[in-house]
Formats: structure tokens, C-alpha cells, sequence
């Protein structure tokens, strides 16, 4: 089967899917419904997929609601990105264990288990794409995250709806995936619930090629492309990206920084739920009793005071300057550091924010104030 060729399956179809991958050895995980969110979760079929389940997403708001139908895909991208699973929020790098006589035992962890990735948004195909090039795109490699990545099976999902905080059309990354999967469905509706599948990869070829399934057709392939164009067409938010870099290093001493500094809590939560954010730091834990000690690797946030800190205090010391080194770094000098932007557009900053500050509407202001226009905020603004 060519990596050209679309075919179309239908919900059975997709459960020989899931069934495949297991047969493969891969252990699959996908959306599930979870403490009223969809998170990633083990598949075992399509049961487990969140079927008639949509979200709700506004800044600091999220919901699922019912839908009047079956769609398994119908949701937006929730609160997990796909960097949980490949650089987890917490990992053992190695346990040591003191024993009798002064020997002592290391412990490293196994080696994580081959991965398949059922339902990836393009917006993460597009952090993944990101990440690789941190981790593994230059001279020091990060092995854990390469050995949950180099084997992984993506079987991505083109966008049906776009939620209130989406904008992965101002940054060019959907809502159409268009490379770094093995598959990709679209999930259509309109005549039989059914999925155009698209070829991304041999093994994706050598995988569809053993499922039930027919050639698309042109009615399958227009209704697919009227999803994707209403998809496109019905963003929750937009922003503009033309010489943003530009526009945030001329702006360092902007007053909106301030503005914004004053609602944000610097709990973190964007960089949390951002799929591209990479800090880390490592803890060194011993017992009281001195015989066990163990390294873990955990997330860190360039909103906590300590991220920054040298020898004098933080160089981040104010809310205001956390803030303006994030959104920098992510709309600007990352395009100096890895050759693109840092955000994907997928919303998860501005829903999963408590105080819903909105990354599109800080740049929108500080673009409508520029100083390099020699313009000031008007009195009283946010």
C-alpha cells in the first residue's frame, strides 16, 4: 500500500486498529474519560475511547459536555499533552542502597515499554516535533525521553471542532496533520460513522493494510476536507505572529508586563500544561537511617523564584519579569534557540490558567501599544 493511498474504516475497523498495535507489542494509549477531563489512559478498544463526550474550553474554564451522537473524537486537546507520557513529570534516574559490610547497589529504572499514541492533535505532533529537537536534535541526547520516543506508533486525529482557546492556525501547526505520524484519521459523520485514513509511514502502510477497510472515494474525501476547512474557519482565539520577535524584544520594559504581573499567580500551570515546555531540575533524597538514597528528575517552572536563582538571589525575582521571560522565550528567543516558535497554538495555557490570563490577548496589547511607536497604554487600561 503506497503512503499516498486513504482508506476509509469504520469503528471496527479502528478497535482491529488498537488490536494490532497490542498484537505488536506496543502498549496503546489514547483520549479516556477521567475526573470529568479527557486524559490519556490504556486502550484496549474503542469502549474506551470518549465516546459522545465534547469539552467546553474558555479561559480558566474547562467542561465535557454531552453530545447527540458517537464521536470518539470530538474533543479538543485536554489537559495532558503527549510530553507526560515521553519527559514524565517525575522520573527516578537511579536508587542506591547501602548494605552489609559498605557494599552498595544501584538501581536504575527498566527501560520504558514501546508506545503507540492513539488520537495526537497535529498541535502535538508539532510539540513533539519540538521536543525532539531539544532532546534529541543536538550533541547531548536525553535517553530516557529517546528510548520512549524512537519507537513510538502515532496514529494522529485531524480536528473536527476547534475549541474556544484553540489558535493552531495563527502559528501554521493544524488543524490538519500533515507529517510526523504513522496514520491519521479524520473522523466523519455525516453519511455513517466513519474514519478517511492517510498513510504516513511504511509500518502505518504495513499496519492499515492488515484492517478491514475500502478505498476512499470523492464523497469521503470532500466531507473531509469540509471538516478541516470549518475547523480552520471557527478558532477560538488568533494571533499575530508577523515579527513577533521582534516586537517582545523591543518591548522588555513594556507596562504591560506589570499589568499582567498583578493577575498572575506564578503557580506554573501554563508551563505545566504547555507541550513544549522542557525545564527540569533534579532532587537527591537520602533516608534518616543513611542507607538509601534516590535521583529523580522532575518538571521545573521559570515561574518559580528558584528557577533562576544564582549566587545573590534569582535574577527572576519579580512576577513581572517570570512572566515576560516566558512569553519571550516562547514567542521569541526560542526561534533563536531551535528555528521556530515555542507555542503550537493549542490553547492549554490560557484554559488551564486560574486567573485566565490569555497569551494571544497579551501580545495582541502590547502589538496595540508598541513603544517603539512611541505609544503608552491609555490611563486606566489593563
Amino acid at each position: 500500500m503506497s503512503t499516498q493511498e486513504r482508506v476509509v474504516i469504520e469503528r471496527e475497523g479502528l478497535d482491529a486498529l488498537i488490536q494490532a498495535l497490542r498484537d505488536r507489542g506496543f502498549t496503546v494509549l489514547g483520549p479516556t474519560v477521567k475526573g470529568q477531563a479527557i486524559v490519556h489512559g490504556p486502550l484496549s478498544g474503542t469502549d474506551d475511547l470518549p465516546a459522545g463526550w465534547t469539552d467546553e474550553q474558555e479561559g480558566g474554564h474547562y467542561r465535557l459536555i454531552r453530545r447527540d451522537d458517537e464521536a470518539l473524537f470530538a474533543h479538543n486537546a485536554g489537559p495532558q499533552s503527549w510530553k507526560s507520557t515521553l519527559f514524565p513529570a517525575t522520573l527516578s534516574l537511579w536508587k542506591a542502597r547501602r548494605g552489609q559490610g559498605g557494599t552498595m547497589t544501584i538501581e536504575r529504572p527498566p527501560p520504558p515499554p514501546r508506545y503507540a499514541f492513539v488520537g495526537v492533535r497535529s498541535c502535538d505532533l508539532h510539540a513533539i516535533a519540538i521536543q525532539d529537537r531539544v532532546f534529541m536534535g543536538e550533541r547531548h541526547i536525553e535517553e530516557d525521553y529517546a528510548s520512549r520516543r524512537r519507537d513510538a506508533f502515532i496514529v494522529a486525529v485531524n480536528c473536527a471542532k476547534a475549541g474556544g482557546t484553540c489558535f493552531c492556525v495563527s502559528m501554521g501547526t493544524g488543524p490538519e496533520a500533515q507529517e510526523g505520524f504513522d496514520l491519521a484519521l479524520t473522523e466523519l459523520l455525516d453519511s455513517g460513522h466513519r474514519f478517511l485514513v492517510t498513510v504516513g509511514s511504511e509500518r502505518g502502510a504495513e499496519l492499515l493494510a492488515s484492517l478491514p477497510g475500502r478505498p476512499a472515494g470523492p464523497e469521503d474525501e470532500r466531507s473531509a476536507a469540509e471538516v478541516l476547512a470549518s475547523t480552520a474557519a471557527s478558532m477560538g482565539r488568533q494571533l499575530d505572529t508577523s515579527a513577533i520577535k521582534e516586537l517582545l524584544y523591543e518591548n522588555a520594559e513594556h507596562p504591560r508586563w506589570d499589568a499582567v504581573a498583578e493577575r498572575c499567580l506564578s503557580c506554573g500551570n501554563c508551563t505545566l500544561a504547555c507541550p513544549t515546555c522542557f525545564c527540569s531540575t533534579v532532587e537527591d533524597v537520602a533516608d534518616l537511617t543513611d542507607t538509601e538514597a534516590e535521583r529523580t528528575r522532575q518538571w521545573d517552572s521559570c515561574f518559580a523564584l528558584g528557577h533562576s536563582y544564582i549566587s545573590g538571589g534569582s535574577v527572576h525575582a519579580s512576577t513581572s519579569s517570570r512572566y515576560r521571560q516566558w512569553m519571550t522565550h516562547k514567542l521569541a528567543s526560542w526561534i533563536d534557540q531551535f528555528g521556530s516558535s515555542g507555542c503550537v497554538g493549542c490553547g492549554r495555557c490560557i484554559t488551564w490558567c486560574p486567573v485566565a490570563i490569555d497569551i494571544t490577548e497579551e501580545a495582541g496589547a502590547i502589538r496595540a501599544t508598541d513603544l517603539r511607536d512611541g505609544l503608552q497604554p491609555a490611563e486606566g487600561a489593563p
